[in-house]
């Protein structure tokens, strides 16, 4: 836990919140901002800044429990017509809050005019080469 973290402080029960889900592991409470209706937060109840914080027993347990939640969205929101699953990593990346999190936004035919998730793609900019060493520099810090 790190003294100054609000989302440490709503995970170990410090500051009241709207918990949707708790266990050993994560707490999951609705975001106060509520993008749509049901907009929830997972964060894990151990201190991890970022996906780059994470090792892979780290990921398994906390990113494991999405489905439960996102079935519990679905069953109590019977007009929820889709799911976005969000978690920035680092200022550059929108993370605003430093204790890794993740969005759960339910998604109704009626707010595609209140939210949206668009970028500009950038496929002229990358020939076949440029993507075949891309990937090949990736691979190689998987393998090690």
């Amino acid at each position: 836990m790190s003294e100054n973290c609000i989302f440490c402080k709503i995970a170990n029960g410090q500051i009241p919140t709207n918990m949707v889900y708790e266990d050993e592991v994560v707490a999951a409470f609705l975001d106060q901002s509520q993008v749509t209706k049901g907009h929830t937060l997972l964060v894990p109840k151990k201190h991890l800044a970022d996906i780059f914080d994470y090792d892979s027993k780290d990921a398994s347990a906390v990113f494991k429990r999405i489905p439960t939640i996102a079935q519990a969205l679905k069953k109590a929101f019977p007009d929820m017509e889709g799911l976005n699953i969000l978690n920035n990593n680092g200022e550059v990346a929108f993370q605003s809050v430093f204790h890794s999190h993740i969005h759960l936004i339910p998604r109704y035919n009626r707010d595609q005019d209140g939210f949206g998730l668009k970028w500009e793609t950038h496929e002229a900019d990358y020939q076949a080469q440029d993507l075949q060493t891309i990937a090949e520099a990736i691979h190689a810090e998987i393998e090690g």
